[in-house]
């Protein structure tokens, strides 16, 4: 008797160490939250694991890749099973990659590729195709002028994707002859001052004509667009932008920016939560649907399609998605 009941209690135990898993641990690692989009993915990422049985924890390594590194560290060392990682540089945070993979941690990148390792899953919009859409829209108002390009972040990937779709529309304009490209730049930062200083330095210059500027977020397009009215040209140029930020919705209907581009924020924080929680379980995501080859490896994937937000269909996009509040544009 005394036998069986020890079994039981063995039995006991092992039931309440496996039977009883703790939830999954996912680290989530955001570069910043300089603009407002940036907190809406870290919130969004962070209820959706919750919703889906997991815990979710956070670090901001506010533009510094070496505290970025630490951060991934510290989680790990804590026992997260796996890592969603905004990079804050595209190569830099291979160094993630190799420590997690050392630790048997899987690493999924959010919205910008790690660059030259073997990284597990990409989930994101294609940016490529974003950039497209930036100088489609613009070049079908003004298929002849001058030419700004205000690139984003150099460090950042996602910037040199965004200037490939754009000179995809660009080049055989620029060829034709009917589109001068008089400045392009990327910046140091994604922020209102890079966006400021770049288009600030043209207008300054001799003949400084311009008729549309491409922007890679919407806070560089507030820069250009603070430039433009230092010059009293807000409103004449056409400007682009990207995310879908309150202050571009309300330059859009002001007049001063044209186009913005709209993100599926929600269904990108839903995707890279659930792919999470099911690497947690040992399963592998089943809806990864392509391939991006980032440098060292094809790098299965998820890209969303992104649209573009214009003066006439804010309400059908960003206010009836709830992305935004009516309320808040006027």
């Amino acid at each position: 008797m005394k036998n069986l009941k020890s079994i039981f209690i063995f039995a006991f135990a092992l039931f309440l160490m496996f039977g009883c898993k703790q939830k999954p641990s996912i680290g989530l690692l955001m570069d910043s939250l300089q603009t407002a989009r940036w907190e809406k993915d870290m919130n969004l990422i962070e209820e959706n694991v919750k919703k889906l049985g997991g815990t979710c924890t956070v670090a901001i390594a506010n533009s510094d890749p070496e505290k970025q590194l630490e951060q991934a560290k510290e989680m790990i060392e804590n026992g997260v099973e796996v890592l969603i990682v905004v990079a804050v540089d595209s190569k830099k945070t291979c160094d993630i990659v190799t420590y997690a993979h050392q630790n048997r941690v899987p690493v999924i990148a959010y919205d910008r590729l790690i660059k030259d390792c073997m990284l597990d899953y990409y989930i994101a919009t294609d940016n490529i195709e974003i950039g497209e859409l930036q100088a489609n829209y613009l070049t079908r108002i003004k298929p002849q002028g001058k030419y700004g390009i205000v690139g984003g972040s150099r460090i950042d990937n996602n910037a040199h994707l965004l200037y490939l779709g754009q000179m995809n529309i660009l080049q055989p304009l620029i060829e034709r002859g009917d589109v001068e490209i008089v400045f392009s730049n990327f910046s140091d930062s994604w922020s209102l001052h890079e966006g400021y200083k770049i288009t600030n330095d043209y207008l300054n210059s001799e003949n400084a004509g311009l008729d549309a500027v491409i922007a890679g977020n919407d806070a560089l397009a507030a820069g250009v667009i603070s430039a433009l009215k230092e010059h009293h040209m807000e409103g004449k140029v056409l400007v682009g932008g990207q995310d879908a930020e309150i202050q571009a919705i309300r330059d859009i209907v002001a007049g001063n920016q044209t186009i913005t581009i709209y993100k599926p924020i929600e269904s990108m924080a839903f995707a890279a939560a659930n792919a999470a929680i099911k690497i947690a379980h040992g399963n592998a995501p089943s809806d990864m649907n392509l391939t991006i080859n980032n440098g060292k490896h094809l790098v299965p994937a998820i890209l969303l399609p992104a649209q573009v937000v214009h003066r006439e269909n804010i309400k059908m996009t960003v206010v009836s998605d709830g992305f935004v509040k009516e309320e808040d544009v006027n």
